[in-house]
């Protein structure tokens, strides 16, 4: 997934840097480019989940890439414009109480339960890392107003919106020392029944190069009856950005 992300990022430097002359702005120095490229770093929790489904704040981490292209609503100078763009988005979601999502053979391959991973790894191991990460291409589009009618680059601006998302892969991760004292990295890959499209309202608050965002799953992160307690939890995610150009 890393690999990805910075493939993109890449991707859309190079497109940018030959699609047109890159100036100087007074903005943080950043390259004069058509468009927004959005680093955002956040945090990733469940909403409206069991008791049992509880997820540990930290280590439950949001990092999306995304490009968003800008078009002038109700003429130039309005303030208003429409903002759609791709990109990439990554979730981790780590459980409390040294538990993972393992398949549910009871429900279905595509299904999960929430499961001590001493259970199924051995008693006798010490847990380093214990992450579930979700990955979606994704497809925000923004509504944004910037107060600086005369000067959008240099505007404070608010925008509303949505994104709709859809599933890459999901897979767990992890790392323990068991009795003898080596370590073991498992990096189990599958659906764990989460839904495979995702949407939501999204909002951002901020200058050019620097915003505040807020994201609100209005659907269930997994698909009916296939997450661990048959969960209807949705999602909530909240951060900072930061604008490459």
């Amino acid at each position: 997934m890393k690999r990805l992300t910075l493939l993109f990022i890449a991707g859309l430097l190079t497109f940018n840097t030959f699609a047109q002359e890159r100036e100087r702005t007074p903005i943080g120095g950043r390259p004069d480019i058509k468009g927004d490229l959005f680093l955002d770093f956040g945090f990733n929790t469940l909403n409206n989940k069991p008791d049992d489904l509880q997820t540990r704040f930290f280590p439950s981490r949001t990092f999306n890439a995304y490009y968003q292209h800008p078009f002038n609503l109700f003429g130039e100078g309005s303030g208003f414009t429409f903002n759609p763009g791709i990109g990439i988005g990554t979730d981790k979601l780590a459980f409390t109480g040294g538990r993972t999502l393992f398949n549910n053979p009871t429900v279905g391959p595509e299904s999960s339960r929430l499961q001590e991973i001493t259970d199924v790894y051995g008693d006798d191991i010490q847990i380093n890392r214990n992450v579930v990460a979700v990955n979606y291409i994704d497809i925000p589009l923004e509504i944004r107003y910037h107060f600086n009618r005369s000067n959008y680059k240099k505007s404070m601006r608010v925008a509303v919106g949505g994104k709709v998302g859809f599933l890459m892969n999901a897979h767990t991760k992890v790392s323990f020392e068991d009795a003898d004292g080596l370590e073991r990295k498992i990096k189990d890959r599958q659906n764990y029944g989460f839904a495979p499209i995702r949407y939501g309202i999204h909002t951002r608050l901020g200058f050019p190069g620097f915003n505040i965002w807020g994201y609100y799953g209005l659907n269930q992160v997994f698909q009916k009856d296939q997450g661990p307690f048959g969960t209807e939890a949705n999602q909530i995610n909240f951060g900072v950005s930061f604008a490459l150009f």
